[in-house]
């Protein structure tokens, strides 16, 4: 259920995982051993829609790969943060030394290690193939899958419970919505 246009407009930050959120989940190898991730280009959609309405981008991830620094710097999130095993202690100590409150933050996972997390934010969204525990929880589900546009589908439902997706896409992209 998606929350109020009110409870909507209170989000300021958005954290974001990586695998099976951003991507189809899948760890690819090339034959030098080097990591490979499938990222959805629908998704920028979504990040440059969020940003352009003053909402702050953290990409939060227990894995450390170099795929994933070029597309988000290429997304120009705010807060790249690779390699955190413990993200719940992480996502704590930034969001205290942030001074940020529960309602001001939402989080889009798909899994487990992301349930921690979900608890400590105002808003929950997930890709259509979220596990179980993460779909109970979840203020909106997205029909799309994980690294097939989800991350842009639950950014998309949050701005226009805002009343803010078609003047963000209208200033980014210059289509008059």
């Amino acid at each position: 259920i998606m929350k109020t246009k009110n409870e909507a407009r209170k989000i300021k930050y958005l954290i974001i995982d990586v695998d099976g959120t951003l991507t189809d989940a899948g760890i690819y190898y090339d034959e030098h051993g080097n990591e490979l991730k499938k990222f959805c280009t629908k998704d920028a959609a979504g990040f440059f829609a969020a940003q352009q309405i003053g909402i702050e981008i953290m990409i939060l991830t227990g894995r450390e790969c170099a795929a994933t620094t070029r597309r988000m710097t290429e997304m120009k999130v705010d807060y790249l943060v690779q390699n955190i095993k413990d993200k719940e202690t992480y996502l704590k100590q930034f969001l205290n030394e942030k001074n940020i409150q529960k309602q001001e933050i939402g989080y889009i996972g798909d899994d487990l290690n992301d349930f921690a997390c979900m608890k400590l934010c105002g808003f929950v969204g997930c890709p259509a193939d979220a596990c179980m525990e993460v779909k109970e929880i979840a203020d909106y589900i997205s029909p799309v899958n994980g690294g097939n546009g989800a991350v842009r589908d639950v950014i998309e439902a949050i701005l226009r419970k805002r009343n803010e997706w078609n003047i963000a896409v209208s200033t980014v992209y210059g289509i008059g919505c």
